[in-house]
């Protein structure tokens, strides 16, 4: 998985695998659309406006969290 992000256009991409086949982009709402494959892999997430998506809450940080072992790594997002 990577997550990009263009602050030229401040959109971020989360990339869940690499595009080996056509997708299609659904548009879920004005700041989120998925590329989907038609075998229902999901490829990738757009986030519109990321800066305001991603920093709201969780303070500008992305928590990756094991649920098996419940071990948590704090990833700071420098989006500004």
């Amino acid at each position: 998985m990577k997550l990009t992000y263009d602050p030229r256009y401040n959109i971020a991409y989360i990339r869940l695998h690499e595009k080996v086949t056509e997708v299609e982009t659904i548009k879920i709402s004005d700041e989120l659309n998925i590329d989907i494959a038609s075998d229902g892999t999901i490829y990738g997430i757009e986030l519109l406006n990321a800066n305001e998506q991603m920093q709201k809450e969780d303070k500008g940080k992305i928590l990756v969290i094991n649920e098996a072992t419940g071990e948590q790594v704090e990833v700071p997002l420098s989006l500004k």
